[in-house]
């Protein structure tokens, strides 16, 4: 990859500024602690090439030469460790480096290049509230896509207590579907009291739903990579699905009765955005996974 250039850079993503020439990190204008020699020099390298692949090859040729005898991986997952702690980023749920599998990484936010000659090094007045826009335009399409929460809001909770809850929430609905298809032909006579197009929709949801459960079960216990992405990009169209089988109690309603029903509905219509919640929350001390 082509070396940088020797003009002193700032770069701005998010909330954030690096002096190139001094390592200086700072969030919001005030400076974070600095950075050690090799997670500065990944950052740089990624900041050099934003939305581009830098591989681990790369970095590997850029940081640790041929003639230096180092654990390679063990020292860039260090690096980017150490990285995404600074940044407050995650493997999972990332902001700014995204993790490819056996290629390498990427520097997803976006990227503006200022010459610190022309700033004097330090962010001035018209330069905060630039730094500013450009945040709130970022943060922008998070907000649009997270519906009620933000990864910022919600709690910290340990990863094992969030793939059990989220493999429940699967579980549950795979019942609601099997046992609905099991038992087609009372279902049948109940669904038509209700609508005559009902009972097609129900049948042909519950199929389409069984693989899709299976799909996200099996993520969540195998520990897929990127499988918050992953359900954030099926959520559109997992979540009318799962407000359809909101409706699931409606269908024992003579057994539990109108008020029980009507009160399981309004919980169920609440559970595929905690789902989302879930798989937005972060460790407590989150050591991402490269």
């Amino acid at each position: 990859m082509p070396d940088r250039s020797h003009t002193p850079q700032l770069f701005r993503f998010g909330v954030y500024e690096l002096d190139a020439a001094t390592g200086d990190l700072r969030k919001q204008g005030a400076r974070v602690p600095r950075l050690q020699a090799q997670p500065l020099q990944v950052l740089l390298m990624l900041l050099e090439h934003p939305q581009q692949v830098v591989t681990r090859d790369d970095l590997r040729q850029k940081l640790w030469p041929s003639d230096t005898f180092v654990d390679f991986d063990h020292g860039l997952n260090t690096a980017i460790n150490k990285l995404r702690s600074a940044l407050g980023d995650s493997a999972s749920d990332a902001r700014y480096i995204e993790t490819l599998p056996r290629q390498g990484y990427r520097f997803i936010a976006p990227v503006t290049v200022v010459d610190a000659a022309s700033t004097g090094g330090e962010p001035n007045l018209a330069d905060s509230i630039e730094l500013e826009i450009e945040n709130a335009i970022e943060a922008a399409p998070s907000s649009r896509t997270t519906l009620l929460s933000d990864p910022e809001d919600l709690p910290a909770a340990p990863p094992e207590r969030v793939r059990f809850l989220f493999a429940l929430i699967q579980v549950m609905y795979l019942c609601f579907y099997l046992v609905s298809l099991a038992k087609l032909a009372p279902v049948e006579a109940i669904v038509a009291e209700i609508a005559r197009f009902a009972f097609p929709v129900l049948l042909i949801t519950a199929v389409a739903g069984i693989p899709i459960r299976l799909y996200l079960l099996s993520a969540v216990l195998l520990h897929y990579r990127g499988v918050n992405r992953k359900f954030l990009k099926l959520f559109p169209f997992v979540f009318p699905l799962d407000v359809l089988w909101a409706l699931a109690p409606l269908l024992i309603v003579r057994e539990i009765g109108i008020g029980l029903a009507l009160a399981a509905v309004a919980a169920l219509l609440y559970v595929p955005f905690g789902e989302r919640s879930l798989l937005l929350m972060k460790p407590p001390n989150p050591r991402a996974r490269d």
